[in-house]
């Protein structure tokens, strides 16, 4: 299926940068006329990825990470998340609720919270190289 439309980012792997993707996530999903809930979800969702990469991804240094959203005829948004980091040894572990390489301080509960506020998740991972974490969620038409 063919986008309506597009964007895409590029941005440090810096904390201050999550506020930053989450709110361009929720100003591009705007144009679907999405409730409150919806866009939290969508805000939700990214902020998780986000910070994923930050802290996961990149934990002593600074990277890169990509943000592009698409959205498609039948209302649907589509995110990728991606990083230039580390990568995950083990994509269906780190998809575990209460699973973290990050420390006592993180809850292991990322992928599990964007699982829960998208209609599809998708992990893919290569350790050395890096992340691609894809979520669609479909945005309900206001009749």
């Amino acid at each position: 299926m063919k986008e309506k439309n597009s964007f895409k980012m590029e941005f440090p792997s810096k904390s201050v940068n999550e506020a930053f993707a989450r709110s361009a996530a929720a100003c591009f999903t705007a144009q679907l006329d999405p409730t409150l809930d919806e866009l939290g979800d969508i805000k939700t969702a990214v902020s998780e990825a986000v910070t994923n990469c930050i802290v996961h991804a990149y934990p002593d240094s600074l990277g890169k990470i990509c943000l592009k959203a698409r959205i498609f005829p039948d209302n649907t948004v589509e995110i990728k998340i991606k990083d230039w980091g580390r990568g995950i040894d083990d994509v269906a572990k780190a998809r575990e609720p209460m699973y973290t390489t990050g420390g006592d301080e993180r809850s292991g509960m990322g992928f599990t919270i964007m699982e829960s506020f998208t209609d599809t998740l998708k992990v893919v991972s290569k350790p050395g190289k890096g992340t691609l974490v894809t979520m669609r969620r479909k945005i309900a038409v206001k009749e």
